[in-house]
Order: C-alpha cells, then sequence, then structure tokens
C-alpha cells in the first residue's frame, strides 16, 4: 500500500528566508530609485553626459562609482541567493533557527544589508564627488582637469567608512554562514 507523501505545514515555516527575499526587493528598489536619480540627472542636464564622462575618467575616483553600482548589484543577487539557502533549511529540511542560530541569522541579515548596502553606495557617492560630477550636477560648475585634479584628495576621507562597512558585511556572511552549517548539521 503506497503512503502519502509527508504534508510540511508552510505557515510558520520560511521565516528567515521570507526576511531575505523581502530586503533583497527593498535593496533592488533602493538601487532602481539610485539608477532613475541618475537618469533624471542626466535628462536634466543636457550639456553633458554622466555616465560617458564617467567612463572617460575611469583611471581615477570614477571606478569607484562603477564598482560601487556592480557591487550593488551582485549584493541584491547575493541576498535573494541567501534566501535560497534559508528556504532549504527551514522549508525543505524541516530545521528551525532558533536561540543563538537564530541570533546569528539576524547578524547576517543586518551585516548584508546595512553592511552591503552602506559599504557600496559610500563607494558609488565617492566616485561621484571624486569625479568632480557632483560639482557639475550640483552646483552647475564647468568641468576642467583641475576640477577633477582636486577631487582625488577627497578620495580619502572615504576609506574608514567604507571599511567600516565592509567589516560588517564581513561579520554578517561568516555568521550566515555558521547559522547554516549549524543548522544543515543539526539532527533532526
Amino acid at each position: 500500500m503506497p503512503t502519502e507523501p509527508r504534508k510540511i505545514d508552510n505557515s510558520s515555516q520560511g521565516y528567515w528566508g521570507n526576511k531575505f527575499i523581502l530586503s533583497a526587493i527593498i535593496q533592488g528598489a533602493v538601487i532602481t530609485i539610485l539608477t532613475l536619480i541618475i537618469i533624471g540627472f542626466q535628462i536634466t542636464i543636457s550639456n553633458i553626459n554622466i555616465i560617458q564622462y564617467l567612463s572617460l575618467t575611469f583611471d581615477g575616483p570614477s571606478k569607484w562609482f562603477f564598482l560601487g553600482y556592480m557591487f550593488y548589484l551582485i549584493l541584491i543577487v547575493a541576498i535573494a541567493v541567501t534566501a535560497v539557502f534559508y528556504i532549504h533549511l527551514e522549508i525543505h529540511m524541516g530545521k528551525k533557527i532558533i536561540r543563538f542560530k537564530s541570533i546569528l541569522a539576524g547578524i547576517h541579515l543586518l551585516g548584508m544589508n546595512i553592511g552591503g548596502a552602506g559599504t557600496t553606495i559610500i563607494m558609488i557617492y565617492a566616485g561621484l564627488a571624486g569625479s568632480g560630477i557632483l560639482d557639475v550636477v550640483l552646483n552647475g560648475t564647468t568641468l576642467g582637469t583641475s576640477t577633477i585634479n582636486s577631487n582625488v584628495d577627497i578620495m580619502v576621507q572615504f576609506i574608514v567608512p567604507i571599511s567600516g562597512f565592509a567589516g560588517l558585511l564581513s561579520i554578517g556572511v561568516i555568521s550566515g554562514g555558521l547559522t547554516y552549517i549549524l543548522t544543515f548539521f543539526k539532527r533532526s
């Protein structure tokens, strides 16, 4: 006589997976808004092509803009993939993330979202500020080599905040790895 498949009550499971999915959606909205702001500046300031200017000055501080933007996109994908890992643990394997592991998962969620977003947004801002494009967009100043050279020095002030947020991101990812390993190998 065939046995019925085991039914899993998903209503109380997937807690951390759902939190990571929601955070990936929120982070996706943030990068979309940032992109729309950049496009809005591009449309309203017709005398300069912002992306072309940044790409022409890529050997200077503007590379931080591109790196920050790409890392932000990668961060969103990483958060969504992390949600799949948590869903696998919580729903497919039927494991509960409770007590100390729940604290680690919370650190993981905060570390990825605050540390990752903080790192990348500061990188994006540093690239815009260091390249001199913010002076053009916000103050209406003209472009020149003196503007570009004088802004290279301000990049130093971004090292500590970027490092701090990157450290928070690292703590979050390590906490998530511990959560996954401890939960995966826990006897049911």
